[in-house]
């Protein structure tokens, strides 16, 4: 291929991104994606109704990100304004929600993608479906399994866009690490992220499984004292416990459970009243039950369970101790559902394995964007943003090298 070519491996938003800026100034590019069509994993993130970004403002938006510093310049080059822009050049209006997150107006990603994909394709992006990208050649070249056979293709410049190893019935299956760390790329092991975690409940249980927490905050401590917080909602499972909430907090939580194999989830199950004011709603009037006391504080059947479920007997009468309790409901979380099931994935290539413009050093003229790259995020829109961001940056890179 010449030097105004450029192969990019994963049609996922990422690889798309890139392919996009690319196309726009003149470069040929063509796509491989192991998969028979293009944006999978995208396409089943907009089902529920497709958050591509959020609007908080950007000080505050960057520090969802735990790679602050590193991301801090490619968000802030392709930031959720920018990103509505974008979607306007598609004819593809959006909405903020309640929460401040961002979705096209019709909740769907397929009417954005079509589109899309109908501008690359104008702009000469060719886009090879069914082709598994199983490593490098000898000589450096790209290997792809296809229903034909081996094919190897010779680029001047690769972006990988590969994604991260949830999920890997729609990809993204992390192979591309062994294929790396035998090119001596350093490489953070890939872990869960915006996932459910474990905790065992009694047969009590049972039936409150699947319901969901409802007007909940919950926070972490860690090992220096410092506690993240969240609001939001959960579900129990048979399992233990998912959730926006959960997936908020899943970095802390993740970190304690790889240093200590273990981690204590704490929940205000009544965030909304004070702890004196629930003490007075508590106190026995009459001869009323506690599930009827209990139900006229606020809580439900669901946080009712949960109080059985955790407190002693004894303790249930005692205004004071049961009001601390359910201010501060612990569980115990023992484990990380599996990676497949995860929303997402927490590593990849290192920093310091990268130039400035995302080019693997060891590698010239292979750079690497999206969810390989080893950061983390919440979900809410900036998964999708530093996936989004992060493909521009790197096609800016190359863009800069190639001339």
């Amino acid at each position: 291929m010449n030097a105004k070519r450029v192969v990019i491996i994963g049609a996922g938003p990422a690889g798309l991104m890139a392919a996009d800026v690319l196309s726009a100034h003149g470069i040929q590019v063509d796509v491989f994606e192991a998969k028979a069509s293009v944006g999978r994993k995208f396409l089943v993130a907009g089902k529920g109704g497709l958050n591509i970004t959020h609007s908080e403002p950007l000080a505050d938006f960057i520090l969802r990100y735990d790679q602050t510093d590193w991301l801090k310049p490619m968000l802030e080059e392709f930031d959720a304004q920018k990103i509505v822009s974008w979607m306007e050049s598609l004819g593809i209006s959006s909405f903020i929600g309640t929460s401040g997150r961002i979705f096209p107006t019709e909740m769907k990603a397929a009417p954005l993608l079509r589109r899309w994909l109908s501008q690359l394709k104008k702009r000469g992006v060719k886009v090879h479906c069914n082709h598994y990208w199983e490593g490098f050649a000898p000589e450096g070249s790209l290997r792809f399994a296809t229903a034909e056979g081996t094919k190897v293709i010779t680029p001047n410049t690769t972006l990988l866009a590969l994604g991260g190893a949830s999920w890997p019935s729609l990809g993204s299956d992390g192979a591309w690490v062994n294929i790396l760390v035998q090119k001596k790329i350093p490489i953070t092991p890939l872990l869960p992220s915006n996932c459910g975690f474990k905790t065992t409940w009694s047969q009590h249980m049972d039936s409150h499984l699947g319901k969901p927490l409802k007007n909940i905050a919950g926070w972490v401590k860690n090992d220096s004292g410092e506690i993240q917080k969240s609001s939001s909602e959960a579900i129990l499972t048979t399992y233990g416990i998912e959730g926006g909430l959960i997936y908020a907090l899943s970095r802390p939580l993740r970190e304690n459970i790889v240093s200590d194999g273990e981690a204590t989830l704490y929940l205000d199950l009544l965030p909304y009243i004070t702890l004196s004011k629930l003490h007075a709603l508590l106190s026995p009037s009459g001869k009323q039950s506690i599930n009827n006391i209990w139900r006229k504080a606020g809580l439900d059947n669901v946080k009712i369970a949960l109080i059985r479920e955790g407190l002693s007997k004894d303790k249930w009468s005692d205004p004071i101790f049961t009001a601390a309790f359910i201010k501060e409901y612990p569980i115990k979380l023992t484990g990380m559902q599996p990676i497949e099931e995860a929303i997402s994935t927490a590593g990849g290539v290192k920093r310091k394995a990268l130039t400035e413009d995302l080019m693997i050093k060891a590698l010239p003229n292979v750079y690497c964007a999206g969810e390989m790259l080893d950061w983390d995020a919440p979900t809410g829109g900036y998964l999708l943003t530093a996936s989004f961001a992060s493909g521009r940056f790197a096609a800016k890179g190359i863009l800069k090298n190639l001339t």
